[in-house]
């Protein structure tokens, strides 16, 4: 049930909705659960809600005319523009708070090859999450108290 919770925590977070799966991944990691599990939950949910961006991002264009859409043309172009100059691999930056969700929405609407997205975005949430569970481990003591070989 704590890897179906993180999960779905995790992605939450990566969508609009306000969701902090690291508070729960720290909590989990504390109790003991196997760490790679943790990670690999942590970071597939994540990298989904990215997709989910994604997804609404390719529908921009269906409905960017209409009178209720809450983003001008003016603000599209220069998202378009900003995304050309770093390219797809600004997606590695997908994990980063506040500009990491509009970044994979804006990946959505420049239609950037699945397969490139969901590699890059993974990557970048891979890697936040092993972060993650390193400053847990440091700050709780649990990294310089296992065994050495």
């Amino acid at each position: 049930m704590a890897y179906l919770t993180l999960f779905l925590t995790a992605f939450a977070a990566a969508t609009l909705l306000p969701a902090y799966s690291e508070l729960l991944l720290g909590t989990l990691a504390n109790q003991g659960l196997p760490l790679f599990w943790l990670w690999f939950w942590a970071t597939l949910g994540n990298t989904l809600g990215s997709v989910v961006n994604g997804l609404i991002g390719r529908q921009v264009d269906r409905f960017k005319h209409k009178r209720w859409f809450p983003v001008s043309e003016l603000q599209l172009h220069k998202a378009r523009n900003r995304f050309n100059r770093y390219g797809q691999w600004s997606l590695l930056l997908g994990w980063l708070p506040i500009v990491g969700d509009p970044l994979t929405l804006v990946g959505g609407i420049m239609r950037v090859p699945w397969l490139n997205f969901v590699i890059l975005v993974g990557i970048g949430k891979g890697l936040r999450y092993a972060f993650v569970i390193w400053v847990v481990l440091e700050a709780t003591g649990f990294a310089s108290s296992a065994p050495s070989p």
